[in-house]
C-alpha cells in the first residue's frame, strides 16, 4: 500500500507569504512565487497516484492564484493545520493525515522534488525505515513516518537553524534513510536558482513573467 502524502501549506497572501523572498522583490511577486511553487508540488503529488492530503493555513481567497490553487486541491483532502507553534501544528498534521500505510510530509514550496524521489521514500517506509531528505541550509524538506503518531516528537525540535535535521532525527530516536539533498525556496537566489533547472515549472513561468 501508499503512504499518504502530506503537503503543509500556507495560502500564498501577499504579505504573509515568503515574506524574506518580499522584502527583496516586493511582496507580490513573493506571493505569486509562492503559490507557483505549491502549484508545482501538488503537481507532481497527484502525479504519485498516492492519497494525497494538504494541512492548509490562510485564506486562499485572498491568495495570490488562488482560484487555480482551489482547483488543483479538486481530488486532493484539505485539512486546517492546527495547534499553537509550527512544529505542533506539523505534529497534528501527520496524525490527521494517517491513514494507517505511513505518512511522507513535505513543504509546500517543493517544486524541485519529484516523483521518483517519493517514490524512494515510499519504498523506506515499506522496509520499516523512518525518511529524511536534508535540505543543504541544514533542515530538511522531506520527512517519512511509519505512523502519524511518529511525528509527536516534532514540537520539540527548534526550525529554521543549521542543525534542525540533526535536532530532528535525536528528537525521532530511530535510524533515517537519507534522501537525496536540495535547497530549500527561502531567498531570492534560491527561487532563481531552483527555477533554472525547472524551465517548464510553474515557478520558472512566473519568474518568466515577472521578468517580462
Amino acid at each position: 500500500m501508499n503512504p499518504t502524502l502530506l503537503i503543509v501549506a500556507k495560502a500564498p497572501v501577499p504579505g504573509l507569504a515568503k515574506t524574506r523572498i518580499g522584502q527583496v522583490t516586493g511582496h507580490v511577486l513573493a506571493a505569486e512565487i509562492a503559490a507557483a511553487a505549491l502549484l508545482d508540488t501538488l503537481s507532481t503529488a497527484a502525479s504519485t497516484g498516492w492519497p494525497v492530503v494538504v494541512a492548509m493555513t490562510g485564506n486562499l481567497a485572498d491568495a495570490a492564484r488562488g482560484e487555480e490553487i482551489m482547483a488543483a486541491l479538486a481530488d486532493t483532502r484539505v485539512i486546517e493545520q492546527r495547534g499553537d507553534g509550527f512544529g505542533e501544528r506539523l505534529a497534528n498534521a501527520h496524525l490527521d493525515a494517517d491513514a494507517g500505510h505511513g505518512v511522507v510530509q513535505v513543504g509546500m514550496d517543493s517544486p524541485q522534488v519529484t516523483v521518483d524521489d517519493y517514490e524512494k521514500a515510499g519504498d523506506a517506509l515499506r522496509r520499516g525505515s523512518t525518511v529524511l531528505g536534508p535540505a543543504a541550509d541544514g533542515g530538511w524538506w522531506l520527512l517519512g513516518v511509519q505512523r502519524g503518531s511518529d511525528a509527536q516528537a516534532l514540537p520539540r525540535v527548534e526550525m529554521s537553524r543549521p542543525d534542525t535535521a540533526e535536532r530532528t532525527i535525536a528528537a525521532l530516536g530511530v535510524d533515517v534513510t537519507f534522501l537525496r539533498t536540495l535547497t530549500d525556496i527561502d531567498t531570492w537566489d534560491d527561487v532563481r536558482a531552483v527555477a533554472a533547472d525547472l524551465p517548464e515549472s510553474h515557478l520558472s513561468r512566473a519568474l518568466r513573467t515577472a521578468a517580462a
